[in-house]
């Protein structure tokens, strides 16, 4: 049984609360329209609803086409930005961001990102992030570079 957002963000140490909930409203207040938020066991998540991409994500169609989450882990906080996989000219401009915002080497992936002091995510930057695909973009730069 998955419990509600809220009530797992209540559930929270003090300060993952805070760092959760702040990284949530990045996300929340920057992603263009048309992406749908949901949350599962300690991942939430935004994805484009089947209703706009009827083919759903190519692992499993019967689930949305995924494109950020947040992650909570033991001692990690991730964000998870397809984007950033997909489009390198998008990857480098965040990592270059990153390193003028950020005075720690960026401990990422290919496109999971590993925060494991909180007073050093760059909130600003990740809003920047957030805004920079919209949901047609997404699901043309996903058609063009992933989808096989």
């Amino acid at each position: 049984m998955t419990i509600p957002l809220k009530q797992f963000i209540d559930a929270l140490p003090a300060d993952r609360q805070l760092t959760f909930a702040r990284l949530r409203d990045c996300v929340v207040n920057s992603i263009p329209e048309g992406f749908l938020e949901s949350f599962s066991e300690n991942s939430l998540n935004y994805t484009v609803p089947h209703s706009l991409y009827p083919g759903g994500y190519h692992c499993n169609s019967a689930h949305p086409l995924p494109f950020v989450s947040i992650t909570l882990q033991k001692n990690v906080i991730t964000l998870h930005h397809m984007g950033l996989y997909a489009d390198p000219a998008l990857l480098s401009w965040f990592t270059s961001q990153y390193v003028k915002q950020v005075p720690k080497k960026l401990d990422m992936g290919k496109g999971c990102i590993r925060f494991k002091k909180p007073d050093l995510i760059p909130y600003e930057l990740i809003s920047d992030l957030m805004s920079k695909i919209s949901v047609l973009e997404w699901i043309a730069l996903y058609e063009r570079r992933i989808k096989r």
